[in-house]
């Protein structure tokens, strides 16, 4: 089947799950209290246990030889990224240059795109992302910091290392070259709270959307002109240009999604805390989080 047909079915289940978090924040079921634990619950122990689970699997070479190609081509499409992201956005009278550089640059690889990685390729699709997410998580608490608060943050630079996420993708990598697997009365319960993850992260997304004004959002031309560079503009380039390399296409295809994703909920908690334009990112967060549903299929056509 059709790798955008795929997704658009996937999507379609996101869809209906962001939809019972739009109904559970409007019949108060969930405030906005809830929304931030049920958000950290899914970021510091449901997705790295996710990442960490996509690495108990049986040693082969040519899995590691795929997610070191993988890296590579997260490398490339950071790269990409934020050199496009100066080109895009140059005017420096624009306050919200750096919201919009940062906007385009980091997508939700994690909250969206480990639940559509695991419905179009299973655990070797997380397998794969992991490696994006690991430079993700490199440069969104370094590069990512600097962008938005236009100064250097050393302590935050330095957790970047000690991230969930960074863990599990290691101490998953040692497990899987050391051929550790854990036993089945372990890995049992493990799974299971592992397939919350969609669940949950779609409830999270569909309550932040909830507390949108999407007649303001509608209003706001800059949006739809930054959510069309980080939904399509460049995630086909990336697909354009990764066609051309000779490598799977699960891996290959792994990547293009990553790009393909919303924008980051980090730069939400960025704006939050580095005073700035909370109500402008959040917009973008909404925005580009529900054109996805359209363009994801679109950029998976040519993946």
């Amino acid at each position: 089947m059709n790798l955008a047909v795929i997704s658009l079915r996937q999507i379609f289940i996101m869809v209906i799950l962001m939809a019972i978090g739009i109904m559970s924040h409007k019949a108060n079921l969930i405030d906005d209290e809830t929304n931030k634990k049920l958000s950290n619950f899914v970021l510091m122990l449901v997705n790295p246990l996710v990442i960490f689970l996509s690495y108990q699997r049986e040693f082969q070479k040519d899995l590691l030889i795929g997610l070191m190609v993988s890296l590579f081509l997260g490398i490339i499409s950071f790269i990409l990224n934020i050199f496009l992201s100066r080109l895009l956005f140059p005017n420096k009278y624009n306050k919200n240059r750096a919201t919009e550089r940062f906007a385009t640059i980091y997508s939700n690889c994690g909250f969206i795109g480990i639940p559509l990685v695991n419905g179009l390729f299973g655990s070797e699709g997380v397998f794969y992302i992991t490696a994006y997410m690991t430079i993700f998580n490199l440069l969104v608490w370094t590069h990512g910091i600097i962008l938005i608060s236009g100064r250097k943050d050393w302590n935050s630079i330095k957790k970047s290392l000690l991230s969930p996420s960074v863990i599990a993708t290691i101490s998953g990598f040692i497990f899987f070259i050391a051929r550790l697997g854990l036993p089945d009365i372990v890995l049992e319960p493990l799974n299971h709270l592992g397939n919350t993850n969609t669940p949950l992260a779609m409830i999270v997304a569909g309550v932040s959307i909830a507390q949108t004004n999407l007649k303001e959002l509608i209003k706001n031309y800059r949006i739809f002109y930054v959510s069309f560079f980080k939904l399509l503009g460049l995630p086909l380039l990336i697909a354009a240009l990764f066609s051309l390399l000779p490598f799977e296409q699960t891996i290959t295809a792994t990547s293009i999604l990553a790009n393909a994703c919303p924008t980051a909920t980090t730069l939400i908690m960025f704006a939050y805390r580095y005073d700035k334009n909370v109500t402008y990112s959040s917009q973008l967060f909404a925005a580009t989080t529900i054109l996805s549903m359209i363009t994801i299929p679109i950029v998976m056509f040519f993946a």
